[in-house]
């Protein structure tokens, strides 16, 4: 009778020899079609911030997007390595490390070009206009990374704030319609220099009819809705008012500027866009 193999234990399939697993990502594709970005997207990932006022950090939660290009000769991408790259930066990804990130997927992957992308919530201190009420105002910030023959960084951040139609100010015997709307500003820095995110939020928040606040009480709205008022604006108008400011601003290479204006009495919304490289002195794409 024969006798019944003997299965192999976790020390005989040590000691047996290994064979080579395949790299399918590195073979040779035949389509010659290149790939502008290809990765992992939607990762949530701790982050830390510097605070400019306590001088301590600031820690929120970001949604991160990695991408790299791929060329026209190679099948895929090594997907575990962007989340490789991001863990070596252990527990928390600091915000003076995104650049270098960058670098090392470039690094890591082999690729002519990469692209990192983080979204997240940050949040500014701001007390109510006459009562001094405190409050927190959430904004959504964004930083974009891409690493090639140079490295470019951008920062943007979207506002909520008030807008009043100058229009119907003016048509009408009594009151305006207004509405909530969200300006988006994305910048470039000069070479050496930067913004904090509370500056940048100062100078998008400027551009409104009024700002927004998380706390108000009576003699707080009464001010917010008389300063609205005061200072009426179409979508137009804030993103011109924005641009203007950005250009008088020299840390600032290049921008882009959005409104869009949630309208209280259509069934849509208003929006406008101005984009400058100001090294360039040229609008639009």
């Amino acid at each position: 009778m024969a006798r019944k193999a003997k299965p192999m234990s976790v020390s005989d399939h040590a000691a047996a020899p290994k064979k080579a697993m395949p790299d399918v990502q590195s073979a040779r594709d035949q389509r010659n079609v290149p790939i502008d970005k290809v990765g992992v997207r939607h990762i949530t990932y701790p982050i830390s911030l510097h605070c400019p006022t306590t001088g301590g950090p600031i820690h929120t939660v970001a949604k991160v997007n990695m991408y790299v290009a791929l060329p026209h000769y190679q099948k895929g991408t090594h997907m575990s390595r962007f989340l490789e790259v991001l863990n070596e930066h252990h527990d928390c990804l600091r915000s003076d490390e995104i650049m270098q990130v960058c670098r090392d997927m470039k690094q890591r992957l082999e690729a002519e070009e990469a692209h990192l992308e983080l979204t997240f919530p940050y949040f500014i201190h701001k007390k109510a206009p006459v009562t001094g009420s405190p409050g927190i105002l959430d904004i959504q910030v964004t930083f974009e990374c891409e690493a090639n023959a140079q490295s470019v960084f951008v920062m943007g951040i979207k506002v909520p704030a008030a807008s009043l139609c100058p229009c119907s100010k003016e048509i009408s015997a009594y009151g305006a319609h207004n509405q909530r709307c969200e300006i988006e500003a994305r910048v470039r820095f000069a070479p050496g220099k930067f913004m904090w995110i509370e500056e940048l939020f100062e100078v998008v928040e400027k551009s409104a009819s009024a700002p927004v606040f998380s706390v108000l009480k009576r003699p707080d709205e009464k001010w917010v809705t008389e300063a609205a008022y005061d200072n009426p604006k179409f979508v137009e108008d804030i993103v011109r008012d924005l641009a203007v400011a950005l250009d008088g601003e020299d840390r600032i290479e290049w921008y882009q500027v959005i409104s869009e204006n949630f309208e209280s009495i259509h069934n849509h919304n208003a929006y406008a866009l101005v984009e400058k490289d100001k090294g360039q002195g040229a609008a639009g794409k």
